[in-house]
């Protein structure tokens, strides 16, 4: 049964469970439920949820960092020879063992099905557990990523084909500043593009002319800020006239996605969901906003979605699930809960107190 954010707001006895979060990730870095079977092709897309759900909750000491390095640069994809770089594939981290097999019953070669998104999971990871990202193959990551970008400044997250929209241009520019080299992308083209999905009422949309969404935005401003193009704060800063997104209108529009019940929505008239709490919550930290929000009713609704097993649900009174739970602890560490390592917000793992970056 759901419980109503009035009658969380009335227990004094409601608080941040870090032990339970701890146990719950705990026992998704050591098996799996079996529903997540048909997440198979995203492992590593899951295993980042744990690990730098892990280390938000200060409890990196819980996993094998040495097993897990490993694992992660076995499900890279590496070129046969120099002339591969240049056939339009992608030469970066496949999303699971399954999508690595060589073979198919036609004895066929699967091509490489390396994607984005899983090159970013892979990166963060490895920069979590402490691994220096120059002993990465950057050489294949960057020379072949150039083949995913679009002529509008857009990135597909595969080679083989498939939508493209601001999730991967965030991703592209997320993995290039983790690697420190920019070669990969034409950053120029990525903010033109970037900057046309600026709606009407001052979100962002995945792509241009669509409704604005809390996660699209993260994406934008968070792309324009690895990228260089932004300073972090613009609203307490010179920049905020002269930047090149409509900083008030975008502040505006973010800050009414606090709903009634003191969750965050995604987009106008939708329910409060955990997860927003930080796609729009770090749209707020980016700008230099999130001091405007009412923190107090953030927080009891998080805690309505807070499960007594550990973990968070989407919604009040469900049970938890991976990807909300992480969402939900990087959205207490926005919050400044005690216990919790600070967040780079831009990057979407733990970073240095004060920085966004």
């Amino acid at each position: 049964m759901s419980v109503s954010f009035r009658e969380a707001s009335q227990s004094d006895d409601i608080k941040f469970e870090r032990e339970r979060h701890v146990y719950y990730m705990e026992m998704m870095y050591n098996l799996l439920p079996s529903h997540y079977s048909a997440q198979e092709i995203n492992r590593l897309t899951l295993a980042y949820f744990v690990i730098s759900g892990l280390d938000l909750l200060n409890a990196l000491d819980r996993i094998d960092k040495e097993g897990v390095i490993s694992w992660v640069l076995s499900l890279q994809a590496h070129p046969r020879n120099e002339a591969d770089l240049y056939s339009g594939q992608f030469f970066g981290f496949h999303g699971s063992r399954s999508s690595q097999f060589e073979m198919n019953d036609d004895k066929a070669s699967i091509p490489n099905g390396s994607h984005l998104a899983s090159t970013y999971c892979a990166l963060a990871i490895l920069r979590t557990v402490g691994y220096n990202l120059s002993s990465v193959d950057s050489r294949s990551i960057l020379k072949s990523i150039k083949h995913l970008q679009q002529p509008n400044g857009s990135f597909m997250p595969t080679h083989i084909g498939a939508e493209t929209d601001l999730r991967f241009v965030y991703c592209a520019a997320a993995i290039c500043f983790m690697l420190e080299n920019w070669s990969g992308m034409d950053r120029e083209k990525a903010k033109e593009y970037i900057l046309s999905c600026q709606s009407y009422d001052g979100g962002f949309g995945l792509v241009p002319s669509s409704e604005s969404h809390g996660g699209a935005t993260y994406c934008a401003l968070a792309s324009l800020l690895l990228m260089g193009f932004i300073e972090d704060d613009p609203i307490s800063k010179s920049s905020s006239s002269s930047c090149i997104i409509d900083v008030p209108l975008l502040l505006d529009w973010s800050l009414q996605r606090q709903a009634r019940d003191g969750g965050f929505q995604g987009r106008a008239n939708k329910d409060s969901d955990t997860c927003y709490a930080f796609w729009v919550g770090g749209v707020l930290k980016i700008l230099g906003a999130h001091k405007f929000i009412d923190q107090k009713a953030s927080r009891d609704f998080l805690l309505t979605c807070q499960s007594e097993y550990g973990g968070f649900s989407k919604f009040p009174g469900q049970l938890p699930d991976l990807y909300h739970s992480y969402y939900g602890i990087t959205a207490f560490s926005l919050l400044n809960e005690p216990g919790l390592n600070p967040i780079s917000v831009a990057l979407g793992i733990a970073g240095a107190a004060g920085s966004t970056l």
